[in-house]
Parts: C-alpha cells; structure tokens; sequence
C-alpha cells in the first residue's frame, strides 16, 4: 500500500468488513448451535469474536502504508495496557514504537439487545479512555507523544435500532437531545461527544442492514463519524510516528 491512504478503494474495503461481519456472525451461530452450546439469543454471534476482522485490517494496512512497522502493530496479543482504576485493560488494535504508545483502538459492534447494550457502550467507551487517560496523566506512560485512541462501532439498521425512544424523567430532565432519539440515533450522540470531550482522537459509527449482509451494504449516518474521517486522524498520527520515530532510534 502507498503512503496515500487508499481513498479509490476505501468504500469497496469497507463493504467487503461489512460483508465479513455478517459472513462470521452467522457461521460462529451455526457452529455454536452445531456443538450444542448454550448460549442467550443473539449472544452466540458475539461470543465467538473476529467478527470485525475486516475492519481491524484496513486499520493495519493504513498504519503499515504510514511508515509504522508491522512488528509495532499488536492484533492478536500484547494486547493489554496499564489503567489507574484497574491494572490493566486490552484493546483490540495496540501500536508501540520504541516504547512508546502511539494508539490503540477499539471495535464494538451491535446487532440486537439495543437497550441493555447501549449502556454498557457508554459506560465502556467511556470508561476505557477516562481509565487510560488518567493512567497516563500519572505517568504510567511516556508523556510525549500523545497517544491516539479510535473507536468503530458497527450498529445494525433496523426497525428497532432506527425507531424513536422513550425517556424516563422521575426527578430531573435529560438533556433534549436524548427525547425521541432512536438508538443509532444516541449512538451517533455518543460517538460526537467523546470526540469533543477528547477522549478519543476519532470515532466511527457505521450503519449496516443484515437482508443485505452478503452485498456488504452499509451507510454512514454522519460525514464526522465516517471511516474517512477516521482513518485521516489515524494516518496524520501515524504518518507522525513514522518520522520522529528514526529520531527516538538514533538517540538509543
């Protein structure tokens, strides 16, 4: 890959990620359902993991094609970084160049359950950068540079996650963007603040029907959330790393 992000190919690679998801999820829910295993409703397709493996390649090459060496990129173990409320939390894509964090990235997906996972998203995302923040203000990692952390969630569209949503207010008004919001809808929320409140360098919300899973098929509600967008601020990271480190290798 050149060091010019592949923008030709971008929408193509995207919808074969997509097309991957479904392709996984439903083989890991036919397996699982051939070896007997127990598993709650829509649980079995999540369980089995590499789901979003489309998605984690396209990050890899952007990181290769930006000058960081492959060895750097860690996709399958070493995946662990230090927090401050807990020892440690793993990350789904973790980039270390002579000692030094230059991101990490996370990738959720959601297909069902929307009320009871929704907020267990939030809490996550939120948590998992508030955690390594603070980590890091306290020295648990070299100051400079300033890691870059992304989050990508793949959201179903459907009827359910598309439908607006009640709130409830027994003693205090949530704040009015939130009445009548559908799911995707408080995704799209979510992604936007934690971009604005900076605990994350880019976040990605990608919207795909499951009727059309083997097409690939899949829409971006919000040109701030798109995958360009998130892979532009990756890249500008990473093309960045990718000079300074010669200077940290000389100095060792």
């Amino acid at each position: 890959m050149s060091k010019n992000l592949p923008l030709k190919n971008l929408k193509v690679r995207v919808g074969d990620a997509v097309r991957h998801f479904w392709s996984t999820r439903s083989a890991q829910s036919r397996g699982q359902a051939t070896r007997g295993v127990n598993d709650q409703g829509a649980r079995s397709a999540v369980t089995g993991g590499k789901q979003m493996d489309g998605f984690v390649e396209i990050v890899r090459d952007v990181l290769v094609g930006s000058g960081i060496p492959e060895e750097e990129i860690f996709l399958d173990s070493k995946l662990e970084l230090p927090g401050y409320f807990r020892p440690e939390k793993q990350w789904d894509v973790v980039v270390v160049s002579e000692g030094r964090l230059v991101a990490a990235v996370e990738f959720k997906s959601q297909a069902s359950s929307f009320g009871n996972n929704f907020n267990n998203r939030v809490e996550e995302s939120v948590g998992s950068a508030t955690d390594l923040w603070t980590a890091y203000r306290e020295g648990a990692l070299p100051t400079t540079p300033r890691p870059w952390l992304g989050y990508l969630m793949l959201l179903v569209e459907s009827e359910a996650s598309t439908r607006p949503v009640g709130v409830r207010e027994p003693h205090f008004e949530v704040f009015p963007e939130f009445r009548g919001a559908s799911y995707a809808e408080r995704y799209r929320l979510l992604l936007g603040k934690l971009m604005r409140e900076k605990l994350y360098g880019a976040t990605c919300l990608i919207m795909a029907p499951e009727d059309a899973g083997e097409r690939g098929d899949y829409r971006e509600p919000d040109v701030d959330l798109s995958m360009l967008h998130f892979l532009v601020s990756l890249q500008a990271q990473a093309s960045a790393i990718g000079v300074m480190r010669t200077t940290w290798v000389k100095r060792t």
